[in-house]
């Protein structure tokens, strides 16, 4: 089974960039997006074989999610627990028989921390919300955390170490739904490997490799023997991030 997770930064701008080119060569089960900027009925494009779950801002051009699918879900569920979140569209869930997925778009918390307080009370929210779905079933979240967790998830650690998306509160908070059964898979497996996958659009950063990685896929710790592969697709553009692709093994 093959899953991907993608902030494409407008979905109607990745159309003219490649996305279907690269959507349709991946084929993948299930394709998870971040900041889809658009509402559904704005789209002028399809995909064959798959069921469609959106969940869109209330402000038009801004965040949204949006997931793909070859299997359709027993369930799905939009923000936490059906309400939570979703004036902004930010998070989805599909039930599957042996899983949960969770497609989520983490608050970003703004220059000079302007929405740090939000962002805390939104950590919170979610870690609850993933802990009680990791009750029933596994979990395998993906999507933009807004994150680099460690000083080797970023070229400049130094130098951000008090910048949104590398904040000591924002990176607590990830070691503690780490610590609190989950684990980020590709930190797990390849725990040496140094691969971004956000570049700022500014100083020629993603032609230097002066990246973040903060796009992940996460999954409960008894879920980790499911998994086959992780890779980073730095070499695929269209965004200011790339895709990341989890394989999990035939059951």
């Amino acid at each position: 089974m093959k899953l991907i997770t993608w902030n494409v930064n407008g979905l109607r701008a990745a159309m003219k960039k490649g996305f279907k080119d690269f959507f349709d060569a991946e084929n993948a089960d299930i394709v998870a997006i971040q900041e889809t900027k658009m509402k559904e009925a704005q789209k002028d494009f399809s995909f064959d074989g798959y069921h469609e779950y959106w969940n869109e801002a209330d402000k038009a051009g801004y965040s949204g999610t949006l997931i793909y699918t070859k299997v359709k879900p027993l369930s799905v569920v939009y923000g936490i627990d059906g309400e939570g979140y979703n004036d902004e569209g930010r998070i989805i869930t599909l039930e599957y028989d042996d899983f949960y997925l969770v497609n989520v778009y983490v608050p970003n918390s703004k220059r000079e921390l302007l929405r740090l307080d939000y962002r805390m009370t939104f950590e919170d929210a979610f870690r609850a919300y993933l802990k009680k779905l990791d009750q029933s079933k596994p979990v395998i979240l993906c999507g933009d955390l807004n994150v680099a967790h460690q000083e080797m998830d970023l070229k400049n650690p130094k130098n951000n170490r008090k910048n949104p998306g590398f904040t000591d509160e924002e990176r607590d908070k990830f070691t503690t739904l780490l610590n609190e059964g989950f684990k980020d898979v590709f930190r797990t497996l390849y725990p040496d490997t140094i691969k971004y996958s956000w570049w700022s659009y500014m100083f020629n950063a993603r032609k230097n490799n002066a990246g973040w990685r903060i796009d992940y896929f996460v999954v409960s710790d008894r879920f980790l023997d499911r998994v086959e592969d992780i890779d980073i697709l730095n070499d695929i553009y269209g965004s200011d991030h790339c895709p990341v692709r989890l394989e999990l093994k035939q059951r």
